[in-house]
C-alpha cells in the first residue's frame, strides 16, 4: 500500500458519500487472514503523527506533585484527597466515565485510584493504561502526555477477523490523513505475527458510508 493508493481510495469515498452537515470520522479497516485471533489476540497501540481531528476530554488522578500543573493542562483533576467522595457513589464514577474520553494517573496514587475507580472504569475500557502512556511519574510533563494520548489509538482483535480504528476526520488536510493511515499500516505489519501475510485487504470508511477497498 502506498500514498497514491490511499489518495485514490479517499477520492472514491468522497465521490460515493453524501454530503453531511458535519465532518465525518475516517476509519481504517484492516481485514486479517491466516491468523486465529482467539489463540493469537492482536492488541497494540499506535501514536499518530497528526491529530485525529477532534479534541478529547482528559481527566487526571493526581497527587500533590502534579495537581497544579494538571489544573492548567487537563479538563479535570481529581486529587488523592478527593477519592473518598467518589468511593461511596458509583453513579458519580459512571457519570465521570461517560463524560471523559481519556484518564491518566500519577503512578504514586495508581493503587488507591484503582481501588476506588477501577471496577467501573475497567468495565468501560477507560482505566489509565501504562502501555498507552497513561500512568505517569510525579515529575511528568502533562502537556506532552496529553498531546501523545490524544494522538494514540488502540488496535485490537481478540475474536474478530479485522482491526478498525479512527485515523482522522474527512475535513482534515489530505496529506495529514494519509500520513496517519500509513503510520497505522506500518505499525500493523510490525505487530502482526506474519506481517503483510496476515493482511487480506485494507479499507477506508466514513461514519455514514460503506467501506472502500484500497487497491
Amino acid at each position: 500500500m502506498d500514498k497514491n493508493q490511499i489518495q485514490k481510495a479517499l477520492k472514491s469515498l468522497k465521490e460515493a458519500s453524501k454530503e453531511r452537515k458535519f465532518s465525518q470520522s475516517v476509519d481504517l479497516i484492516i481485514n486479517l487472514k491466516n491468523i486465529n485471533t482467539k489463540s493469537q489476540p492482536v492488541n497494540f497501540f499506535v501514536t499518530l503523527p497528526k491529530t485525529k481531528g477532534r479534541k478529547l476530554k482528559v481527566a487526571g488522578f493526581l497527587g500533590q506533585e502534579l495537581a497544579d500543573q494538571g489544573k492548567s493542562v487537563l479538563d479535570l483533576v481529581i486529587t488523592q484527597l478527593e477519592f473518598a467522595s467518589y468511593k461511596s457513589d458509583p453513579k458519580k464514577i459512571k457519570k465521570l466515565a461517560e463524560e471523559y474520553d481519556i484518564f491518566i494517573a500519577q503512578a504514586t496514587v495508581m493503587a488507591k485510584m484503582a481501588g476506588t475507580f477501577g471496577k467501573i472504569l475497567g468495565m468501560k475500557g477507560k482505566m489509565p493504561n501504562p502501555k498507552m502512556g497513561g500512568v505517569v511519574p510525579p515529575n511528568a510533563n502533562l502537556e506532552q502526555t496529553r498531546d501523545k494520548l490524544e494522538r494514540t489509538v488502540r488496535l485490537t482483535a481478540k475474536k474478530a477477523t479485522n482491526l478498525q480504528v479512527l485515523v482522522g476526520k474527512e475535513s482534515m488536510d489530505e496529506a495529514d490523513l494519509i500520513e496517519n493511515i500509513m503510520t497505522v499500516y506500518k505499525a500493523a505489519i510490525q505487530s502482526l505475527p506474519s506481517g503483510e501475510q496476515n493482511i487480506k485487504k485494507i479499507q477506508l470508511k466514513f461514519t455514514m458510508s460503506k467501506p472502500v477497498t484500497i487497491e
